[in-house]
């Protein structure tokens, strides 16, 4: 595929000519057609992020950030799709907006996001980003631990707003997601968690089980 982003593509050629087989310099530039002296810059800059490594022999193969990087995917990938169908028996069951977040270096991602049927309500955009230090969601992803399953937040991101989260955790008891509720303090209470924290934790629960 060209994209037309030149040194991307031109990447994607070099990552393309190893994937089945490790190359030396002179077969990555055959493989390629790229000149000797690119295929050779772009090779030691892949390999310098990882993406690359060079074998006993010195050929270059795929390296060790990508299964760093397909993990992550896999998890992100599996956890969405286990986890749409859970989120809105949540929000049904609940009333109140419902958000899924990963982990995105050291920030947060909202990639599920299902709203409240009430007209007053916490509307959070899939895709948006948001620090780890606030918010329960936030304080789930970056480990925190308490002798409760969920975390709760009241009025700690934005004003008014209260949040109960809890941790999805993969199979070897890594946090991959956090599940959330939130809602308008009048609504949610200053102790959200007394009456949001079970079925969080229960969806995030089911959401853990529909990944494995």
């Amino acid at each position: 595929m060209v994209t037309g982003v030149g040194v991307l593509d031109k990447a994607m050629a070099v990552l393309g000519a190893v994937e089945i087989e490790p190359r030396t310099l002179a077969e990555l530039r055959s493989a390629t057609g790229l000149p000797r002296a690119t295929a050779h810059r772009l090779a030691l800059a892949l390999e310098a992020h990882g993406l690359l490594r060079r074998d006993d022999a010195g050929r270059f193969e795929l390296g060790p950030h990508l299964v760093t990087l397909g993990a992550a995917a896999t998890a992100r990938f599996g956890v969405l799709a286990a986890a749409r169908p859970v989120l809105e028996r949540l929000r049904d069951a609940t009333g109140e907006s419902v958000q899924l977040f990963v982990p995105e270096g050291a920030a947060r991602r909202c990639t599920i996001s299902l709203e409240s049927p009430h007209g007053l309500r916490w509307i959070v955009p899939e895709g948006a980003l948001f620090p780890l230090d606030v918010g329960s969601a936030g304080r789930v992803l970056s480990g925190e631990r308490s002798r409760r399953p969920w975390v709760e937040s009241v009025g700690e991101r934005e004003p008014g707003v209260a949040s109960v989260s809890a941790p999805v955790l993969d199979r070897a008891g890594s946090i991959v997601a956090a599940v959330s509720v939130s809602g308008p303090i009048e609504r949610m209470s200053r102790q959200p968690g007394e009456r949001f924290g079970p079925p969080v934790v229960a969806a995030a629960e089911e959401v853990a089980a529909a990944m494995r």
